[in-house]
């Protein structure tokens, strides 16, 4: 995989990692937000309403008051209250929206209502607004007490709904996932062009550099830079300055060790070999190591191949050499014809690895011909 497409799943791995980190604080922190907003609210509506409220519950105990009718069917068209029950300080449901219930006892409303939650007595014990979360349904119950003198005198219990906090958590969560998209698209932008320019365009620039090396070339064409791509430019151009120097070593080694094989094919064979005789020495490759002759053109032996001087057309000669190679350390022996005389030949084989494979062409004349 490449290194910009790993760096791209990284990137956007992270920027959803730390998005949906992001969305759980956000969510929980716009929750608590909007439900508060939306608990005062309801409250802070009520505690307007409260002074006429009192009144009507301490001038007209009985039944409710017309001001207060006026505040339930004001209450009634808030979207977000759901239902409504107004108690009196004599325990009795002074309004509720359905008439069947307005001057039940409490005991008796209850019985056939159960209360979804404990706010309402919470809320009188305390004398405090109390709301709590209906088990299991996006709704609160909100107990607001009335009180004269420290004395309890009625008490308004609303279930308020969360749809509209509901709908402006979304809201926000939408807006905030549009915004981590927009600030990754932003902070990946500037961060993807200095990677590329800073990054993988020196990387690239330095492996055309180094394919551009080679065993006649070991310069590599690289700008200097003062970061870890310059330092492994560094690297690779130390490294290349040993291998340089090895196959410098190897080399001269091998230049050596043939110039001496020459010498020592060259005193050897002048002592044994007759003048009057031709021979060939060649390598593993069948270029020339020694002859006791000039070559054609004058060319120097260690530069031309076996084939340059036999023709290709003398099969009898190459059918010994071939004779030879499969018959390694035993003397091969025919006639052919080389320097447009017909001499004998015997062609020699020998050598244990590829390295060391040599083998030896004897051309001297027939019995009874001199040359």
């Amino acid at each position: 995989m490449r290194l910009t497409m790993k760096w791209l799943m990284w990137f956007i791995g992270i920027g959803i990692y730390v998005m949906f980190l992001g969305g759980v604080f956000y969510y929980n922190l716009f929750k608590w937000t909007f439900d508060e907003k939306l608990k005062q609210d309801v409250i802070e509506t009520v505690k307007v309403y409260a002074p006429t409220m009192r009144n009507g519950l301490l001038n007209s105990p009985a039944a409710i008051s017309f001001e207060e009718y006026d505040i339930m069917t004001s209450l009634g068209k808030d979207e977000r209250i759901t239902s409504m029950l107004y108690l009196s300080r004599q325990g009795k449901v002074r309004w509720h929206k359905e008439a069947r219930f307005i001057g039940m006892a409490w005991d008796d409303f209850k019985a056939q209502v159960p209360p979804p939650t404990d706010s309402i007595s919470q809320a009188y014990m305390s004398k405090l607004p109390k709301v709590r979360q209906v088990k299991g349904e996006p709704f609160y119950e909100i107990a607001i007490p009335f009180s004269v003198r420290g004395e309890i005198i009625g008490i308004m219990d609303l279930l308020v709904s969360r749809a509209g906090a509901e709908v402006l958590i979304g809201s926000a969560m939408r807006k905030y996932v549009f915004g981590a998209v927009g600030v990754l698209f932003l902070l990946g932008l500037p961060l993807y062009f200095f990677f590329h320019h800073y990054v993988i365009s020196p990387l690239e620039t330095l492996r055309e550099s180094v394919e551009g090396v080679s065993l006649k070339n070991f310069d590599l064409r690289f700008t200097a830079r003062p970061d870890e791509i310059g330092d492994m430019a560094g690297a690779i151009v130390r490294l290349m300055g040993r291998m340089k120097g090895e196959i410098d070593l190897i080399s001269n080694r091998d230049k050596t060790y043939k110039e001496a094989e020459q010498r020592w094919w060259r005193s050897l064979l002048s002592i044994i070999v007759p003048a009057t005789n031709y021979v060939i020495v060649v390598d593993e490759n069948n270029s020339i190591l020694y002859a006791n002759f000039e070559l054609a053109g004058g060319m120097d032996a260690k530069n031309i191949h076996l084939l340059d001087v036999v023709d290709s057309q003398q099969q009898t000669l190459l059918r010994l050499v071939g004779q030879a190679f499969e018959a390694p350390d035993q003397p091969v022996e025919g006639e052919t014809t080389f320097k447009n005389q017909n001499l004998n030949v015997k062609v020699l084989h020998v050598g244990a690895t590829a390295e060391t494979n040599r083998t030896l062409i004897l051309f001297y004349p027939k019995p009874g011909i001199s040359m």
